[in-house]
């Protein structure tokens, strides 16, 4: 709380002055929530993927958040950095292509899967319904779910990021009041388990390992749930599809 309390003032004296000495200062306060949040991401990333380059993605949207910060907005520092820094290493991750393009077709083949049975059965979409439609084993649909979650490319992120970024545009304003409603609309219509993985992960900061000893369900399962979980989000998201990055 106290570190907290002191990062804000030396953020408003950093505004006041300009001063690089105390910039250094502050990124050493959250160096700290960088690499928390390096780890969190590394959790389902290859080898290939080194850590210490999603770190310094990471301290580079430090470094960005520090100086569009507004003082006067009243939104807590560590809010507005947290979504800046994870933008930062997604779009590190996205320079590296390093996901199977056979992936990103299942991803994309699978959400759109969700985006009609979400309209068709009035969103009580189970893993049969899937099967049925993709014309696909139950085994397959497990498969598919195994290998996005090892891609790590089905994530909530995005659409978070959209909802705390700063614009004054009038009409962005609302496109993003409308998306904050539609996405609790979601949340909300999720099966417990999966609403939970969500609530857990995205907003308590828990990584899988530490929601599935609080579900007492294997690393494994969780990370079904929370797949399952994006893909249902993104399918009853997917009129607006314009805040999504494929």
């Amino acid at each position: 709380m106290q570190e907290a309390v002191r990062a804000e003032n030396l953020l408003i004296e950093y505004k006041t002055k300009g001063d690089s000495a105390i910039k250094e200062k502050i990124v050493k306060i959250y160096v700290p929530l960088v690499k928390h949040i390096a780890a969190r991401l590394a959790i389902n990333l290859p080898p290939s993927v080194d850590y210490d380059d999603l770190v310094s993605a990471g301290v580079i949207g430090l470094l960005q958040a520090i100086d569009r910060y507004d003082v006067e907005k009243g939104v807590k520092f560590e809010t507005f950095a947290y979504m800046r820094i994870k933008g930062a290493m997604l779009d590190e991750l996205r320079k590296l292509n390093w996901i199977p393009q056979k992936a990103m077709e299942k991803a994309k083949i699978l959400q759109q899967a969700y985006s009609e049975l979400e309209q068709e059965l009035e969103g009580n979409v189970k893993d049969e319904d899937i099967c049925r439609k993709l014309n696909i084993t139950m085994d397959e649909l497990q498969q598919t779910y195994r290998e996005l979650a090892a891609t790590n490319l089905v994530s909530l992120e995005e659409v978070l990021s959209v909802v705390a970024e700063e614009d004054e545009r009038p009409e962005r304003y609302v496109e993003k009041e409308e998306l904050k409603r539609l996405l609790g609309d979601a949340i909300e219509k999720l099966p417990s388990k999966e609403k939970l993985v969500i609530a857990l992960y995205y907003y308590e900061g828990l990584n899988l390992k530490e929601i599935s000893a609080v579900l007492n369900l294997s690393p494994a399962r969780v990370s079904q749930l929370h797949t399952k979980a994006i893909m249902r989000l993104r399918g009853s998201l997917s009129r607006k599809k314009a805040y999504f990055r494929n």
